[in-house]
């Protein structure tokens, strides 16, 4: 198949080597990939938030398929145009993608669908969302109402720093208040046709930048999967209480969603409850959740895009178990510097890494972001994948770079 891969990140380069590693022989692009994934798949430079470009591209290259990564070009409506000229495409519509562009529209859909989930109050100026602040009390949770690249949210149980969080967000747009949920946090990702969903493995991240979850909120320093603390039946609870009503409420509002449906969830004394909706794989998590994926990627995205998942049974995963930590620039997240060079990724064994914000500079790899790569590895259990992704580790050297040494940890025994 032909396919296009629209994105620049670690979990589009995860992406691609789930693809790459089938039997099938497809032929990948990426666009505009990074240093990584032009290693092992041709590269195009083009926008992928334009839709006309990406659209153009995609027929002038008889693509069959094009996975769109990241929230900005989902939010900027690509998926619809390349719908519109006949593209299969793995990825919502601007309306259904404002599941992820919208908070306010996340709670509503939630509330109509009786989706379970936390209260939370919209405040437009300061002055609203003070009221909701000291309404909710500590811990407080703030979020942007719109897309903040994983930067948007704060939880603290400092009230000025609060405060502080809505009045910079809010010169942006509104800001969600939020009542704070405690309990352990899962990721789950479910793939939609705008009817069926399918499950893949739940997944747990890690936000924080530092160990022991302190530090500011981060895009993700790490992730795990499976869950081995979950409890029995606790996927099929996700489907049938809110997976399937969120997308029959979609549905219903004439706006399917097909694509992945990214479940932040949270499991607190009453009960699972929604954090947060995504439109697309999560980063870290795929780096987890796809090298443990036995069914072939392909033809999960494909049949997703064309309607036909009622057709397909669950997809199956390995005993392995896989482990990811996020290498970051020094400064992240608040001022990464950048332009620094990253050696002793040819000198590692075992894992897999996943580039995230690279580029090649005269034969060498240098970081051009924050979150620079993720180190996967899988193993039999915890502790064997975590000291396959340590040691890679300690041979990878980025001037000023840190990672957290805790991921995994409390389930590695």
């Amino acid at each position: 198949m032909r396919i296009l891969v629209l994105g620049s990140g670690a979990r589009e380069h995860a992406i691609i080597t789930s693809l790459l590693s089938e039997a099938e022989r497809h032929d990948i692009t990426a666009a505009p990939g990074n240093a990584g994934i032009a290693a092992v798949v041709p590269v195009v430079a083009l926008d992928p938030t334009r839709a006309d470009v990406v659209s153009q591209y995609a027929l002038d290259n008889d693509i069959e398929l094009v996975v769109i990564g990241p929230e900005a070009p989902l939010v900027a409506g690509v998926a619809d145009a390349l719908r519109q000229r006949g593209i299969a495409v793995f990825g919502p519509g601007k309306a259904a993608a404002q599941l992820e562009g919208s908070k306010t529209f996340a709670k509503r859909i939630m509330d109509a669908a009786g989706v379970p989930t936390g209260r939370a109050a919209r405040a437009g100026s300061l002055t609203e969302a003070l009221a909701a602040i000291d309404e909710y009390g500590a811990p407080y949770v703030i979020k942007a109402d719109g897309l903040a690249a994983g930067k948007g949210v704060l939880v603290t149980d400092d009230r000025d720093a609060a405060v502080a969080h809505a009045d910079y967000w809010l010169g942006h747009g509104a800001v969600l208040v939020e009542q704070f949920l405690a309990g352990q946090e899962v990721s789950l990702f479910l793939l939609s046709d705008g009817h069926t969903v399918l499950p893949l493995s739940p997944a747990q991240d890690y936000k924080r930048a530092l160990d022991n979850d302190e530090g500011p909120n981060t895009g993700g320093m790490g992730a795990y999967s499976p869950l081995p603390w979950l409890p029995a039946g606790f996927v099929d609870e996700v489907i049938d209480t809110i997976a399937v009503p969120t997308i029959r409420q979609l549905a219903s509002e004439h706006t399917p969603f097909i694509g992945l449906l990214y479940c932040g969830l949270i499991v607190t004394d009453k009960g699972i409850r929604v954090i947060e909706f995504n439109a697309r794989f999560g980063d870290p998590e795929t780096q987890v959740v796809l090298p443990r994926l036995v069914t072939p990627l392909s033809g999960l995205l494909y049949a997703a895009s064309t309607g036909e998942l009622g057709t397909l049974p669950r997809p199956e995963f390995s005993d392995d178990v896989a482990v990811t930590v996020v290498l970051a620039s020094e400064g992240y997240p608040e001022q990464p510097i950048t332009g620094r060079q990253i050696t002793g990724i040819a000198d590692v064994h075992d894992v897999t890494i996943a580039h995230a914000a690279t580029a090649l500079v005269k034969g060498e790899f240098v970081a051009t972001g924050g979150r620079v790569l993720s180190v996967v590895a899988t193993g039999a259990d915890f502790a064997e994948a975590r000291a396959k992704a340590y040691a890679a580790l300690e041979t990878i050297h980025l001037e000023g770079g840190h990672y957290r040494s805790d991921i995994a940890l409390r389930v590695a025994g």
